[in-house]
């Protein structure tokens, strides 16, 4: 029996699926049992071993709860002011001794799941003003965000499948049912695509392994690692060569030029051309175009394997292309736009022009690579810190990260945290990057915050709203948004006694203002008073998030409107008008139907069109990927390809200290083909030796057929138990980090993101 004393619900903040939870509490505020919360209008009650650990998470006793300082002595917990004071020393002495440029900021994937970090995050990089700007971005989506950028004029105007109504579903790089989705929050994954098949759909997985996606597939083609874009090639010359391209409704947005360019550029993709190069035979590289354009509801999904790749962007943007030939693009069952309540770069309205989508607005130092998107490769941080000379990083602030087992060069990048001269990190372990942070500032408990799924929902595969307000009081820990402006603060110069109130009012009001002054906006015309008035007394993020909910496309556009019509499966229906009072009387969320067409209000390309193929993809096309045609496919020093793995339990590198969700067998292994491992004389069970060109490690080795022969896997997040981290559990089962033999020097060059996917690898049995 349960000794619950209330029950609340919240939406999961764990990772990209955006389920609802039933968290039953007890009379301490601690959390004794999750289950899914069957009411949520978006989940259904669908719960993964994540979410159900999230009271473990929350109570583990290895999280810090308490600012600490480090010294000669080691570790020891103080007061926040001694800690805001320790903060604007070590920073101010920085600034002042070699200028803003020499501070850098890395921001992990927790970043995207906190609504406060979202909102105010970027006030505090605007404050640092520094170009040094890094992320996770660069080992995950970045060449979507730019493939998207090119197409449709926004970073963020993804496309995503329309899996409620799709009949073929393309899956390539992607393993929805161990990952929960990706660049696409759609909870119950699994549910879905056995919807899918129930309604007389096909799954269609490419992947170099049988995953538990491939596993539920009506037919899996085991690829070669790193050659989705070729792939994608094949199809799209089939579709030119058979005459089956059809638009649809997106073809008044497409020049017919480009139509003739793209002909062209896939000439040399010929299915048989593809076929050596893939390892999937050019019958069935014919057969998936014409199942792509003969079935009414057809979609290509790719995800993070088809993004950590060589040719990570040009994969990003041929998935998009093939749906747009086929006429899947905008279409029901197809890919479709999200019509987010909140936050949307692109919401709907009349159709307009924009700036554009531009990268390299600088380069980094050392190598001269472009910022995408406000930042600079992760995998060129290392550099940044240890090569001397003017603009090195001498002090780094991470937040809600550890690239040291998450980025490439791993080693190196440890080494090089080692060296600055001051360090502030933003998480709530002392993990292998946090070790080396001269002040560590604790984020509060998962339920002291407000949560929202800001960034999520704008790629959700339905329209949806769902708000979990606190649960507990934030006690003697500073929220989020407290953290993040007295930073900017200090980094403003204003000191570490600046109230963080102040500029909390300014952040709002600037909001306010930019709202007032769109052209044909909902706020247009408003007197800024009146709008500050009605979002008071709510402060920080909820009540950004307050302004954003009512001036966006269902929002009650402060008065002017009671209710608003939302479409729903069979017509459409009423709802009150969004604010986030209505949020709160909706614990399960608000339905806001299936995905609309949406073109060509959301594009913001300076034509105000699909601009289908941009110089720098053409040149991509023709300098790297046509002579990739010829090349050899094996490196006679590293002939095994190396891919990572994700595993239902664990989420990247910061959920390894919950023992429910890492107890049982290793996980973190080298998987290795039957036929491999015979040829190698390496058993089951061993351990292996692998080297790459700028690193080696041992690690136990599963001999599996779910991969391809070839073909090597380790997972990603893994290599705990450094000296000086605190995480009990997770260095109980530390694994390996196989960005010890991921090559930073690597990286796909449109988008700056590190090449994960396609790693040349030797394997021999360890000594």
């Amino acid at each position: 029996m349960v000794d619950a004393e209330r029950v609340v619900y919240r939406t999961c903040p764990l990772c990209e699926a955006s389920c609802g939870l039933e968290l039953h509490l007890d009379a301490r505020d601690r959390v004794v049992l999750v289950r899914g919360d069957r009411d949520d209008v978006f989940s259904g009650g669908f719960l993964c071993p994540k979410g159900a650990a999230l009271g473990r998470l929350d109570a583990d006793p290895d999280r810090v709860r308490a600012p600490m300082l480090r010294d000669a002595d080691g570790w020891r917990e103080v007061s926040w002011p001694e800690a805001w004071a320790r903060v604007a020393e070590g920073l101010g002495r920085v600034i002042r001794q070699h200028g803003r440029e020499s501070v850098g900021a890395y921001l992990g994937n927790p970043n995207v799941h906190t609504l406060s970090s979202i909102v105010f995050g970027r006030v505090f990089l605007r404050a640092l003003a520094t170009p040094q700007v890094f992320s996770a971005s660069t080992v995950d989506q970045m060449p979507k965000h730019v493939s998207s950028g090119f197409l449709f004029g926004g970073g963020f105007t993804v496309p995503v499948p329309d899996l409620d109504r799709t009949e073929l579903l393309l899956v390539l790089g992607a393993n929805p049912i161990e990952s929960n989705g990706s660049l696409c929050t759609a909870p119950d994954f699994p549910g879905r695509l056995d919807r899918l098949r129930a309604r007389g759909g096909r799954l269609v997985v490419v992947d170099p392994r049988r995953t538990k996606t491939a596993e539920r597939a009506d037919l899996h083609l085991p690829i070669v690692p790193g050659t989705d874009a070729h792939l994608l090639f094949g199809i799209v010359h089939t579709l030119f060569a058979e005459s089956r391209v059809d638009l649809g409704v997106a073809a008044p947005f497409v020049a017919s030029a480009d139509l003739e360019v793209l002909r062209e550029l896939a000439a040399p993709f010929t299915p048989d051309a593809v076929a050596a190069v893939c390892g999937i035979d050019a019958a069935d590289v014919v057969a998936l175009a014409r199942d792509l354009a003969a079935t009414e509801r057809s979609v290509v999904y790719g995800r993070i394997g088809t993004c950590v790749q060589e040719f990570g962007t040009l994969s990003s943007w041929l998935v998009d292309v093939v749906n747009l030939l086929v006429g899947s693009l905008d279409r029901p069952g197809g890919a479709m736009f999200t019509t987010a309540a909140a936050g949307s770069a692109t919401p709907p309205g009349p159709a307009r022009p924009g700036r554009g989508y531009r990268t390299g607005r600088r380069y980094s130092r050392v190598r001269g690579a472009p910022e995408v998107q406000g930042e600079l490769p992760v995998a060129a941080l290392a550099e940044e810190i240890d090569t001397p000379g003017t603009g090195r990083i001498r002090a780094l602030v991470s937040i809600a990260g550890n690239p040291v087992v998450s980025t490439p060069d791993g080693a190196r990048l440890d080494a090089a945290l080692a060296s600055l001269d001051f360090m502030v990190a933003v998480d709530v372990y002392v993990n292998e990057t946090t070790r080396h942070a001269d002040v560590i500032l604790p984020s509060p408990s998962l339920l002291a915050k407000g949560h929202y799924d800001l960034s999520l929902l704008q790629l959700a595969v339905r329209n949806v709203a769902n708000w979990s307000p606190p649960v507990t009081a934030v006690d003697d820990t500073v929220d989020d948004a407290e953290i993040l402006l007295r930073l900017a603060s200090i980094v403003s110069g204003l000191g570490p006694d600046a109230n963080p109130a102040v500029l909390d009012d300014l952040t709002v009001a600037t909001l306010v203002d930019e709202a007032i002054a769109r052209d044909g906006g909902p706020l247009a015309g408003r007197d800024r008073e009146d709008v500050l008035a009605a979002l008071a007394p709510r402060r920080g993020s909820a009540r950004v998030l307050d302004l954003m909910l009512r001036s966006g496309p269902y929002g009650d556009h402060f008065g002017r409107r009671a209710t608003v019509e939302v479409p729903t499966d069979d017509g459409t229906r009423e709802i009150p008008a969004l604010t986030l009072d209505e949020l709160e009387r909706h614990p399960h969320g608000i339905d806001l139907g299936p995905l609309q067409p949406r073109l060509p209000s959301v594009l913001r390309t300076p034509s105000g069109a699909i601009e289908l193929c941009r110089d720098e993809i053409v040149a991509d096309v023709r300098d790297r990927l046509v002579p990739s045609l010829t090349r050899s496919a094996v490196d006679a020093g590293h002939p095994f390809l190396l891919v990572g793995r994700r595993d239902l339990r664990s989420n990247n590198s910061w959920m390894h200290n919950v023992e429910v969700l890492v107890k049982g067998r290793s996980r973190c292994t080298l998987h290795l083909h039957p036929d491999d491992a015979a040829d190698l004389g390496i058993a089951d069970g061993s351990v292996a030796r692998v080297r790459s060109r700028v690193g080696s490690l041992e690690v136990p080795v599963e001999v599996t057929d779910a991969v391809r022969p070839g073909v090597v896997s380790i997972p990603h997040g893994w290599g705990h138990g450094l000296p000086g981290t605190r995480q009990r559990v997770a260095d109980a089962h530390a694994g390996v980090n196989v960005n010890l033999l991921t090559d930073g020097a690597v990286l796909d060059p449109l988008s700056g993101n590190a090449v994960l996917a396609g790693v040349p690898v030797a394997v021999e049995a360890s000594g």
